[in-house]
């Protein structure tokens, strides 16, 4: 089997202030290298990258899953079911509006997982879940 590397994303962020504060402060992130146009971060081990932009491309668009209106495009990371409470947690007490609340979907069902979305002070749509048995990362 392949080890799972990191993976690299670039995003475009209009406040490179609002996003520090975001991807550091709430999502305990760690700066890495950066400029006054971008950011490396340490987002959950991956590289992510916040560009400064004059403006967002685009706003999120829905897509029906689960009876939810899934905000497209988005990005986000698989978390072990204690890290996603913890921040599900977290959130919540820093009262950020959810997009999607924390709830498990497809329960019972092959796939069953924990998720939850939210917007980034930019408009950019993140997910983050967990599953409980990791075989159904995949499963279908």
């Amino acid at each position: 089997m392949t080890q799972v590397m990191p993976f690299h994303l670039a995003i475009p962020v209009t406040d490179l202030s609002a996003a520090s504060k975001f991807y550091g402060e709430l999502m305990g992130g760690e700066r890495g290298r950066f400029s006054e146009h971008w950011i490396d971060w340490n987002f959950f081990g991956h590289q992510l990258v916040t560009h400064l932009v004059a403006a967002m491309p685009s706003q999120p668009s829905p897509n029906q899953v689960d009876d939810k209106a899934v905000p497209v495009p988005h990005f986000g990371v698989v978390l072990s079911v204690d890290d996603w409470h913890a921040l599900a947690e977290r959130l919540s007490q820093a009262k950020i509006e959810f997009v999607i609340e924390p709830y498990i979907r497809f329960k019972g069902q092959v796939g069953e997982q924990a998720t939850m979305f939210l917007l980034d002070p930019c408009g950019n749509a993140l997910e983050f879940k967990a599953f409980a048995d990791m075989s159904q990362l995949f499963a279908y």
